[in-house]
């Protein structure tokens, strides 16, 4: 049986946070005629507007792991739906960007905002320190699952 030291319990804590808020998600996408897909789209084309950045449909796609046909009626199911719009670039008229409607934020805001106002109260109750600790925990687990475990596959293989 695998190690079942501490280190494990917080392995076994986070998968269950995972799947908590995998159903917290898929609730809100049954709730509002969605596919858990398009609650993906919706949240990678507001971290792209947070960080400044244009999203393009390709640029979308490839995030989202779609092909061009995939990504297009995505984005068209989205747009009908009115939680994004289309915006050609001023400078190039042939680049066009998806954006998110301020409904679909507010949409979003009223199923997620509880939840995150409770997870910004528990932080508040961290130190700068214990701060720096959970994102440096956080942000490994990301870039590990990003990884999509090719590490851990390569060292099988040997």
């Amino acid at each position: 049986m695998p190690d079942q030291g501490p280190e494990m319990e917080l392995v076994h804590l986070l998968r269950a946070v995972a799947v908590e808020l995998g159903a917290h998600s898929a609730r809100f996408a049954q709730r509002n005629g969605m596919h858990p897909t398009d609650v993906r789209a919706l949240i990678a084309l507001m971290d792209a507007a947070r960080a400044g950045e244009a999203m393009t449909a390709g640029r979308l796609g490839a995030a989202l792991g779609l092909n061009s046909a995939g990504t297009t009626a995505l984005v068209d199911r989205l747009e009908r739906a009115g939680h994004v719009r289309r915006v050609r670039d001023e400078r190039d008229r042939r680049r066009v960007t998806v954006e998110v409607d301020e409904r679909a934020v507010a949409l979003g805001r009223s199923h997620f905002g509880p939840l995150i106002g409770r997870t910004v109260e528990l932080l508040r109750g961290y130190d700068e320190r214990e701060l720096a600790a959970i994102r440096g925990f956080l942000t490994g687990v990301r870039e590990a699952a990003g990884d999509g475990g090719r590490e851990a596959d390569h060292n099988d293989a040997g």
